[in-house]
C-alpha cells in the first residue's frame, strides 16, 4: 500500500472515532546498513515466493500436458466422446488457472525488486 493511502487510511479511520493523527515532520531518517539489510532479505523472501508460485505454473503446465495427450486418444463410444468433453472442459479451466499463476509470479517478482527499491521503507 502506498504512503499515501496509508496516511489517507489513517486518517480516516482516525477521523471516524473523533480523534486526530500526527502529520510526521521533516524528511524521512536515512537507510541504516540494517534496513538495507531487512530490505534485502525480504526482497530475496519474496523472490523465493516469486519461484514457488512459478513452479506451481509449471506443475500446472504439466498437468495440462497430460490432459492434451488423454484428449487425443480416439474415444469412438458415446461415453468416450463425454469424456473428452469433461476433459477439455477441465484444461480450459487449469490453462486459465495457469495463466493466472505465471502473472501471479511476475507481479511478486516485479515486487520483489519494488522491495529493493524502496529507500527507506523496508518491506513495503
Amino acid at each position: 500500500m502506498g504512503d499515501y493511502m496509508a496516511s489517507a487510511m489513517t486518517s480516516t479511520m482516525a477521523s471516524a472515532r473523533g480523534g486526530t493523527t500526527a502529520v510526521p515532520a521533516g524528511p524521512p531518517a536515512p537507510v541504516t546498513a540494517a534496513d538495507a539489510a531487512a530490505c534485502a532479505s525480504r526482497s530475496y523472501e519474496v523472490q523465493q515466493l516469486a519461484a514457488r508460485v512459478a513452479v506451481c505454473a509449471d506443475r500446472a503446465d504439466a498437468a495440462l500436458a497430460q490432459l492434451a495427450r488423454l484428449e487425443l486418444q480416439s474415444w469412438q463410444s458415446q461415453a468416450g466422446r463425454a469424456y473428452r468433453t469433461a476433459l477439455s472442459l477441465q484444461a480450459a479451466s487449469l490453462r486459465r488457472s495457469r495463466n493466472a499463476l505465471q502473472d501471479a509470479a511476475a507481479i511478486v517478482l516485479r515486487h520483489a525488486q519494488n522491495v529493493v527499491l524502496s529507500s527507506g521503507r523496508p518491506g513495503y
